[in-house]
């Protein structure tokens, strides 16, 4: 079989930014479309198979429409690459897409567009280290109102997700293991939350231990795990579930040591009063903006994201008490979905840049937490019931979103 490098132009690019889309968090069925319909218009029949770990790809000349290079390849090529998912850059993928856009339209040559390729991936981060570690620590104090703690515990959850944020930045500069980074940032975030609580001032550790770790669980992944088993992306959705259960395992082990250690530790105390409804409703405004952030999304997509991130949440607040979460969770992705669609098909951009960070605050990553919690306490019908709640809002979850493609079909596959 041959090398990528001597294979022509065409495959290469085909190639590379098949990895691009992989590496920067571009869902299977996304990543599979979108780049069949690309090879088509440059006259290859291409076919991707992306796991979250590994890409598979097989490409040859199109039938009547032979690439136009010197070097003819008849044959098909078959290419594995091993390549790890990153965490979701919004930026670039606006930026790849605006790529690919260029080339299935014929306006940009294929030796540009693997230039620019390389450009875009070698480019700084949209936001600096400082910012994204701002950023997280904000969204997790905005968590920590929407479980209903206390002004105390919003603060010390603020200070622990920014913790384990510099724990996330330690573990990438000293390239240490890669499943280390979960179970080292549950461990620093109980212990914390735990002297805090028997030192400082009393607060319920357990829920800023939860908030603390938001940025951490796997809940974003669930949903899209199950969203890839239910278009038939089989090895994906399989691959991807299993990450995501072994990655929540992971972190809920390092809180789980800490409790059974210094759990003598722990005072006794009355949970303090949650903070005033207003506190809620302003956190809901401000929450989208930090996971912008942590999604890398500019400062000219926050409104976009904000709209829809609000209006799903509130449409979801509003249908609970009546219907149910179930129906809450779908009618949020919904709204979610569509309002996503809807941008796509105006400005011709991903729907990605607002689905993703609108559906973060509705993912049901928190139950599986409290799920583990349970079970670890030994109350079993309480940890079965929270597990069984987190799959059926994310099944929900992935029901919305799968009917909100259909009501408004978006312009852009990506």
């Amino acid at each position: 079989m041959r090398t990528p490098d001597q294979q022509s132009d065409h495959y290469a690019f085909l190639i590379e930014a098949a990895i691009m889309l992989h590496r920067y968090g571009t869902p299977s069925h996304r990543l599979e479309r979108v780049m069949g319909k690309v090879a088509q218009s440059i006259g290859v029949c291409g076919e991707f198979l992306y796991t979250p770990t590994a890409l598979v790809i097989s490409l040859q000349p199109a039938v009547g429409k032979p690439l136009p290079t010197n070097d003819q390849l008849d044959e098909e090529v078959t290419v594995i690459r091993r390549v790890h998912s990153g965490p979701i850059d919004v930026d670039k993928l606006i930026r790849f897409d605006q790529l690919l856009g260029k080339v299935e339209s014929g306006d940009a040559t294929i030796e540009f567009a693997r230039t620019e390729l390389v450009r875009i991936d070698e480019s700084r981060s949209l936001y600096g280290k400082p910012v994204y570690a701002a950023a997280c620590s904000v969204a997790c104090a905005t968590v920590a109102v929407f479980f209903g703690g206390s002004g105390w515990e919003v603060f010390v959850a603020g200070m622990v997700g920014l913790l384990v944020t510099l724990i996330e930045f330690l573990h990438q500069r000293w390239k240490l293991e890669v499943g280390l980074l979960e179970p080292l940032a549950g461990v620093v975030a109980a212990l914390t939350s735990l002297l805090i609580s028997r030192y400082w001032f009393p607060i319920d550790d357990r829920l800023v231990t939860l908030a603390g770790l938001i940025v951490l669980i796997p809940g974003l992944r669930l949903t899209v795990a199950l969203t890839e088993l239910a278009v038939g992306h089989l090895s994906a959705g399989v691959a991807r579930l299993a990450g995501a259960m072994v990655s929540l395992a992971t972190l809920f082990v390092g809180v789980a040591l800490v409790w059974r250690v210094a759990d003598s530790m722990r005072p006794a105390i009355a949970h303090a009063e949650p903070l005033d409804t207003i506190w809620r409703w302003g956190a809901l405004a401000i929450a989208p903006i930090a996971f912008s952030i942590v999604f890398r999304a500019g400062i000219k997509q926050w409104p976009i994201i904000a709209s829809v991130s609000i209006l799903g949440v509130i449409t979801s607040w509003s249908m609970e008490p009546r219907f149910g979460i179930e129906v809450a969770a779908f009618s949020g992705a919904l709204v979610v979905g569509c309002g996503s669609n809807l941008y796509a098909r105006l400005l011709d951009l991903p729907a990605l840049v607002p689905s993703t960070p609108g559906m973060l605050i509705l993912v049901p990553g928190s139950l599986g937490y409290r799920s583990l919690s349970a079970l670890l306490e030994q109350q079993v019908v309480e940890g079965v019931q929270y597990g069984f709640a987190m799959i059926l809002i994310a099944i929900s979850l992935v029901g919305g979103l799968l009917v909100s493609n259909t009501i408004i079909p978006p312009k852009r596959i990506l």
